[in-house]
């Protein structure tokens, strides 16, 4: 009940603008037409920063217990690219928000999102979104 009322408050204040920024860079990256590779895990992202409460972003290899594309050396030259590209503009939008948010006190919760969301703004791909219960969290 407290994720679902944190995620109403989130997008009300600022998920929905945060989400925007995602599927923005996922939609220049499909029409960039080389960047395609990367639109889906932006917009993934975008997903996941319109609702965040009650999910984690989590490496597909310890989720899965292999590798794949995505967690392979492939992905991590993805994510060399994704950071030179797009990943510092938006973890640096995070950060910002971040800090305003926390210097509010009460909205202490929303920075802490927005610095997890910067961290994972830096290398995206390979992650997995994933209800808190599967990793063996509980949900609040």
């Amino acid at each position: 009940m407290i994720s679902l009322l944190m995620n109403i408050l989130w997008v009300v204040l600022f998920g929905f603008t945060g989400a925007l920024a995602w599927f923005m860079a996922s939609i220049l990256m499909v029409v960039s037409i080389i960047g395609i590779p990367w639109a889906r895990a932006a917009f993934n992202m975008g997903l996941f920063v319109l609702w965040p409460f009650g999910q984690m972003a989590v490496d597909r290899r310890v989720l899965t217990g292999r590798e794949d594309l995505g967690t392979s050396p492939l992905g991590f030259l993805g994510n060399v690219v994704w950071f030179l590209f797009a990943g510092w503009w938006l973890a640096l939008y995070h950060v910002f928000a971040g800090v305003f948010w926390f210097v509010t006190i009460i909205g202490i919760p929303f920075a802490i999102q927005h610095f997890k969301f910067a961290v994972l703004a830096l290398a995206p791909i390979g992650k997995a979104i994933v209800p808190v219960e599967t990793m063996g969290m509980p949900r609040y």
